[in-house]
């Protein structure tokens, strides 16, 4: 593909890790190595897993895989039941893992086939197949046409600035800050692992100007004080996604980092990443400004269609998309004026409390009004007479004063929510739960 043509990028530099610094002129070299030697023998259309999360190597596999027109399955799981399970849904032929800078290809001699693959293969283009995070069931494993996706890429305007590829490599918004970091020739800061400290060193020691998070761990770097134990002083914007964004974290975080633009991001692994403005740094109305991609409301649920939409699923129906396209992202959204939306939360982590409805992000952002409280996790609980009933595990900014919180939490939302959005029971705990993805998981207990 065009936009893969790294030569006008010649020696700048590609990637910096803990392995090294690598040029555009040497992941070149590598990419039309590995053609040459290690992929030699795979043929066009096959399905290749890469066990592998971020790395020098990793990217430049994903590159000749791509280039080789080969369906890619990127693996960042170390679970080995789990990544079986992955070979196996995803029809894979080989799986490619990489230990200090080598490559191990496994012949998984695959037998089944796809019609989707089957139509990739058909067209010459490679292919590129994500799982779903699997948190209510099986995870489903969706395949795009990675040309499609990769050629919405191509255009964009050169830049020397360092970004970091914060979110997996698994993740479609960690592959939309890889082909964005690769279409404008920037250059890529992996990290060696995605904890505060290390992020907010990387940030302060190559003064990287545009974070890519989630609202999860920017809370996390509140907790930390990390604006004030680290230089961060060249971050120009903060873009967040992959969960709701709280009004009141965004006031906290807005004050910690004045200067700081805060864009948020909307993206779903079906549909791809949407181009979006902010209504401002202060709000969480946004508005999607994506020529590729259409959108419309139904019910209170945000609806997709975009050009870049995946072929379908390997492993299970269609039934989350209508007969003329539209995906159903789950996400429920308030509309604004001007054509700006607000995400307010996910249909299936919505309360029923004897028929009214309790939107778990709109009790989280009344409870982190109070100074007592860094992070809140509200979800459901059964209750015999009302079905379910809110609770809430909280951390503490002091964690020695437990003493009365519950009734303490009582009093402060008494005038602040309805009667039966207040929690009715209360845990604390030293951290809320959340994924790897740094996205919290409130399934309904």
């Amino acid at each position: 593909m065009e936009w893969m043509d790294f030569s006008a990028f010649s020696n700048k530099n590609c990637v910096i890790s803990n392995e090294g610094t690598y040029t555009y002129t040497h992941l070149s070299h590598t990419i039309q190595m590995l053609q040459d030697s290690v992929i030699s023998g795979i043929v066009p259309g096959e399905v290749i897993a890469i066990l592998s999360d971020y790395s020098f190597e990793s990217v430049a596999l994903f590159l000749a895989l791509m280039k080789n027109h080969n369906i890619i399955v990127p693996i960042t799981a170390t679970l080995e039941s789990e990544i079986e399970d992955k070979l196996s849904e995803s029809y894979t032929n080989k799986a490619i893992r990489i230990r200090d800078g080598k490559y191990f290809v496994q012949e998984l001699h695959q037998e089944k086939n796809h019609p989707i693959i089957e139509t990739l293969r058909l067209r010459g283009h490679s292919g590129l197949v994500l799982f779903s995070s699997g948190s209510t069931g099986k995870p489903k494993a969706m395949i795009h046409d990675l040309d499609t996706l990769a050629q919405s890429y191509s255009g964009k305007k050169p830049k020397s600035m360092n970004l970091l590829l914060f979110l997996m490599f698994d993740h479609i918004g960690g592959l939309n800050t890889l082909l964005n970091i690769l279409s404008m020739g920037a250059t890529m800061i992996i990290p060696a692992s995605r904890n505060v400290e290390e992020i907010c060193h990387l940030i302060e020691k190559y003064a990287i100007a545009v974070l890519p998070s989630s609202p999860t761990f920017l809370n996390l770097m509140m907790i930390a004080d990390a604006q004030n134990r680290f230089n961060l002083s060249s971050l120009r914007m903060i873009t967040y996604g992959t969960e709701a964004m709280s009004d009141t974290l965004l006031e906290r975080l807005k004050t910690a980092f004045p200067r700081v633009k805060f864009l948020q991001t909307f993206g779903t692994s079906e549909t791809g990443i949407a181009t979006t403005s902010s209504l401002s740094s202060n709000s969480t109305f946004m508005k999607i400004d994506d020529p590729d991609l259409d959108y419309r409301i139904e019910s209170g649920e945000l609806w997709l269609r975009s050009h870049t939409q995946i072929l379908g699923y390997l492993n299970a129906s269609m039934e989350s998309f209508t007969e003329d396209g539209w995906f159903k992202t789950g996400d429920l959204v308030e509309e604004g004026e001007n054509g700006y939306l607000r995400i307010i939360g996910r249909s299936k982590e919505v309360i029923n409390v004897g028929g009214e409805k309790v939107l778990p992000i709109e009790v989280e952002s009344v409870l982190m009004q109070m100074s007592q409280i860094d992070d809140a996790l509200v979800y459901a609980i059964p209750n015999a007479i009302t079905g379910q009933s809110v609770a809430v595990e909280v951390v503490l900014h002091d964690p020695s004063d437990t003493e009365g919180i519950k009734k303490t939490i009582r009093q402060f939302c008494k005038n602040k929510l309805d009667p039966y959005k207040i929690p009715t029971h209360v845990k604390v705990v030293d951290h809320t739960n959340f994924s790897e993805r740094f996205k919290k998981m409130r399934i309904n207990r």
